[in-house]
């Protein structure tokens, strides 16, 4: 059972970092009037599991997954970290998460749509908007880094809002089989 519990499926990931050292120009693109994004500022670990869970899973996010809730308790309690989500008819869309603990930058350390929201035109200015919220931070910077294993337009949309690429990295990731994830044939090794 033991070894059950800590099998892994090992995947190759190439992870791309990238930075925005200006803010962006242009105007931000309108959210819906049907929509809005609520900053939960108190946010609870079954709540931020099921937003995690829920937006992460058909991209493998999976380090959360591994916390514990007294770990995650104590990432949601840092006044430094922000949880952000999007609401339509009276439902989570998706959500953010800004980590505000490095003195030059604020990192957008998770983004993205449930998947019922994908593809329904929420994704463009639901990620200025983050990074909107980023930049009112104050700091010199935003950051967020994508990977091949998330949606095929991440990386475009980060391009496109104003983030510039830095680097490309070429990371093992030990998923633990555990969790039940789907990994997709294109990253199984």
């Amino acid at each position: 059972m033991a070894a059950t519990m800590n099998a892994v499926q090992e995947v190759m990931i190439d992870v791309t970092f990238l930075r925005m050292e200006d803010p962006p120009s242009d105007p931000p693109r309108p959210l819906p009037p049907d929509v809005r994004v609520e900053h939960v500022r108190h946010c609870s670990v079954p709540y931020y599991r099921y937003l995690y869970d829920t937006v992460g899973e058909p991209w493998l996010w999976w380090m959360r997954r591994t916390a514990s809730d007294a770990d995650l308790a104590a990432l949601l309690s840092l006044p430094a970290v922000s949880i952000h989500v999007l609401m339509k008819d009276g439902e989570p869309a998706g959500f953010y998460e800004l980590d505000r603990r490095h003195p030059q930058a604020v990192n957008l350390a998770y983004f993205g749509l449930m998947p019922w929201a994908i593809g329904t035109g929420l994704g463009r200015a639901f990620l200025r908007h983050a990074v909107d919220t980023a930049w009112a931070g104050g700091k010199p910077m935003v950051t967020v880094n994508t990977c091949t294993a998330d949606h095929p337009r991440a990386l475009p949309s980060y391009l496109a809002v104003g983030f510039q690429r830095l680097r490309t990295v070429r990371e093992l990731w030990p998923v633990p089989t555990r969790l039940g994830l789907k990994v997709p044939a294109h990253l199984a090794r």
